[in-house]
């Protein structure tokens, strides 16, 4: 069996004891497990040093890994906050749809429609968020809104180029 400490239940473990005891509460953890009578393979945790250094002192011949997902997080973590500057500049940018559609709305004809629509799509990729930190939202938003530039532009073209 391979334990794995999260922050919430490693929270549920250590609130009765003072700030310093994290030992104590490990212990507590090990004589919760001893009656289960399946041997702990290793230890996966999210890294916080007051874990990795409670589990080494009560667990010390079990090996003891740091999440996957904590470690990608943390591996990547100027990225992410770079992708969500880089998003938050986006959306200031892309501020102002929702009144362009109810200005359209007085006016229902073919073209005010179409661009309706394309105010929505631009209101649909602006409340998408990724899951970091294996998604950058910024870098979706960033496509989808060329996605939605590029669709204009050819209807643009269309529209400018003359009809035989």
């Amino acid at each position: 069996m391979i334990a794995c400490l999260k922050k919430s239940s490693w929270r549920a473990v250590t609130q009765q004891y003072p700030r310093g005891y994290h030992r104590t509460a490990a212990r507590r953890v090990k004589r919760l497990l001893e009656p289960l009578k399946i041997p702990i393979k290793g230890i996966i945790s999210d890294g916080e040093e007051t874990i990795r250094s409670a589990v080494a002192f009560v667990f010390p011949t079990i090996p003891h890994q740091l999440c996957q997902f904590h470690y990608l997080k943390d591996a990547i973590d100027p990225l992410y906050e770079a992708d969500r500057h880089a998003k938050t500049l986006l959306k200031k940018k892309l501020r102002g749809v929702r009144p362009i559609e109810r200005a359209l709305e007085a006016y229902p004809t073919p073209e005010n429609e179409a661009i309706r629509g394309y105010c929505l799509a631009v209101r649909a990729s602006l409340t998408d968020d990724g899951r970091s930190p294996l998604e950058a939202s910024g870098l979706r938003l960033h496509a989808r809104i060329k996605q939605i530039n590029d669709s204009i532009e050819r209807v643009q073209e269309k529209k400018d180029c003359p009809h035989p």
